[in-house]
């Protein structure tokens, strides 16, 4: 500090003399640690100790930085004119203004500027009495101790306190402590589970565990440090809610338990997210592996079966049924068990045809028909349905296609293992239009093997298709030995029809023809046109009695065809040549067609509107009869 320029200079004991202040030891001046001045009533220092160099240049920085903002100046203040020192910066002319005033010491502390930043000197100012007469009034003992560096430790520790706080309040939802009583001792502020922290404290936390499967005791009550563990707690609003826990056990100097201290999380969204994510990524895989199993299915009832196995499989059913809705009354249908077939409703409106429903596939030893009041309501509602009837539990879902109801399926469960949960409604959706979408591929598929297996015009097989069936049939008989007949026909005089009223009038007469013949047979029979005015029947089961009198019908119902026909003078009418199969005849399927065509060209050639019976196989036997009693020969 500046202490301006003397004659000579003067000792601590000679200022103490004159400032009347014998009683005060030169030794105890001498050593005192920190920064030690006497300042008069003006507040100049007018005695400046041993150790005070910081204090001095520190209230030089003061007292410049004061003059300057003062006199709007820079740098260091000038000397007083009298030669003696600056007096003090405000802060210390405030406590010395005190200490005069209260005749007593007073204490603070005080920050000046240093030469890196702020310097806080703890200040004591102690009043001095005056011994002499001459003494001047108002003197005071400033000593001063440098607590920068004490007080910068202590602010860093208060803010290490306040960010572990910080960082323990933003990890975890409270911070806990229990005694050696096991009751809490301190619960953070903001309390815990909708509990105020005042409540807890002294309340026994395991009151409000509902379950805990980790190691140990649980951790309120550790005796050895746990981490991450998750423990059931009652909320205040009576809920469950998981929290994620770590804790340490405290132990006093003998080695005893006193308590146990750690923090909790509340996880219960964490693990709803987690189990949430599960359960989709768990409907996706069963999704993936039942679109797989469809696709990777050639045949259509193989296709639906393996649906309907991984669904109820997959959704935990004990019975899983597909049913389909045909696009028109001609279309094939599945074949039901024992017993079973399709069910309909009317539309929604009561008009129109019914919506009927077929069966595609079954997973389950429970029958198509138990379905049917749920395929009512289904059809109603046209949205997933879950019933109960008797003891089944029963859910249901329509397929689509294009906002076209195609199908549906329905899962049956005993109703004793409990409701459909909500991922099983979500599975059953979207599985559903996975469905929805390989029914549409299946009717494709049937469509396009219907075109290829039948005539255009009339809906009956069509050649490739009849004599491939025929092949079937042909090689059950050599194995089965049972009758069967064949029916070879053709429409006597069919193209002057045609000429005559052109071929939409024969378009009509071979549709005519397809329903005498459909009619007159039976759905285990078989009926095909083979091209143009030709047709063929096979007869299953059919011997020669029966195949007679099968023929005999045809050719009397044709004979309706020549008047709606009104062929005049080339009337219209059928010519019919018969083939019995005998068994163990050893005739083959080539042969036995052979003699179907001759015995119909025969028919043809001897008058036609007549039926012809072909000789057995091989030519045995006599003449084979024929609708006019003529034989015909082989």
């Amino acid at each position: 500090m500046n202490t301006g320029t003397r004659a000579e200079p003067r000792t601590a004991a000679d200022t103490l003399v004159d400032a009347g202040l014998l009683s005060l030891c030169r030794s105890a001046l001498d050593s005192y640690p920190g920064g030690l001045l006497i300042i008069d009533a003006s507040d100049r220092p007018i005695m400046v100790g041993p150790r005070s160099d910081s204090l001095t240049a520190a209230l030089d920085r003061a007292a410049a930085e004061e003059a300057r903002h003062a006199s709007g100046a820079s740098g260091m203040a000038p000397a007083p004119a009298d030669g003696l020192p600056v007096a003090m910066p405000g802060p210390v002319r405030a406590l010395a203004e005190r200490a005069r005033g209260d005749g007593a010491a007073v204490e603070e502390i005080v920050s000046l500027p240093g030469e890196t930043g702020p310097t806080w000197f703890r200040l004591s100012l102690l009043p001095l009495e005056c011994l002499e007469p001459d003494c001047e009034p108002g003197r005071l003992l400033v000593l001063a101790r440098d607590v920068t560096l004490e007080r910068t430790l202590r602010a860093a520790l208060v803010d290490s306190r306040q960010r572990y706080k910080d960082f323990v309040e933003i990890s975890t939802d409270f911070a806990w402590e229990t005694g050696r009583d096991g009751a809490f001792v301190f619960v953070s502020p903001r309390g815990a589970l909708g509990y105020p922290a005042q409540r807890l404290v002294a309340t026994d936390p395991a009151s409000l565990v509902a379950e805990y499967f980790g190691p140990g005791s649980i951790p309120f009550h550790a005796r050895e440090p746990v981490e991450d563990v998750d423990v059931w707690l009652r909320a205040a609003t009576g809920a469950l809610a998981c929290v994620r826990m770590s804790a340490t056990p405290l132990y006093n100097a003998h080695g005893e338990w006193s308590g146990a201290r750690g923090v909790g999380r509340d996880v219960t969204r964490e693990r709803d997210r987690d189990a949430a994510l599960a359960r989709a990524r768990n409907r996706e895989r069963i999704l993936a592996y039942i679109t797989r199993a469809i696709r990777d299915e050639v045949n259509p009832t193989d296709m639906l079966a393996t649906a309907a196995e991984t669904l109820g499989r997959g959704l935990g059913a004990t019975v899983c049924q597909v049913f389909r809705v045909p696009e028109t009354d001609d279309a094939e249908r599945p074949t039901a068990g024992p017993g079973e077939g399709a069910t309909a409703a009317t539309a929604d409106n009561g008009e129109g045809p019914p919506l009927t429903f077929v069966p595609g596939a079954r997973w389950g030893d429970l029958g198509y028909m138990a379905a049917g009041p749920v395929l009512d309501r289904l059809r109603q509602r046209r949205g997933r349905l879950e019933v109960e009837i008797g003891d089944w539990s029963i859910m249901a879902a329509p397929t689509v296609y294009r906002h076209a109801l195609n199908g549906a399926v329905v899962l049956w469960r005993e109703a004793g293992r409990g409701p459909w949960s909500e991922d099983d409604r979500l599975l059953i959706g979207e599985i559903a239009s996975q469905l929805g979408i390989a029914l549409e591929q299946i009717a494709n598929h049937e469509s396009i093997l219907r075109m290829s297996r039948t005539d255009p015009l009339t809906g009956l097989f069509n050649r490739r298709a009849f004599f491939g069936e025929l092949e079937r049939r042909h090689r059950r008989l050599e194995r089965d030995r049972s009758p069967a007949s064949l029916i070879y026909l053709d429409l006597d005089n069919f193209k002057v029809i045609n000429d005559r009223s052109g071929h939409q009038a024969g378009d009509d007469l071979l549709l005519r023809l397809r329903d005498v013949l459909v009619g007159n047979t039976r759905p285990t029979d078989l009926v095909a046109r083979l091209g143009g005015d030709e047709f063929a029947v096979w007869l299953e089961g059919a011997d020669t009695s029966v195949a007679q009198a099968k023929a005999e019908i045809l050719v009397t119902a044709a004979r309706a065809l020549d008047e709606a026909a009104i062929g005049g003078d080339k009337p219209l009418s059928l010519s019919l040549g018969l083939a019995v199969h005998e068994a163990g005849s050893g005739e083959t399927l080539a042969e036995m067609l052979a003699r179907a065509d001759a015995a119909m060209y025969a028919a043809k050639h001897t008058g036609k509107n007549a039926w012809r019976l072909a000789p057995p196989p091989g030519g045995r036997g006599g003449p084979a009869p024929d609708s006019r009693g003529m034989e015909v020969k082989a």
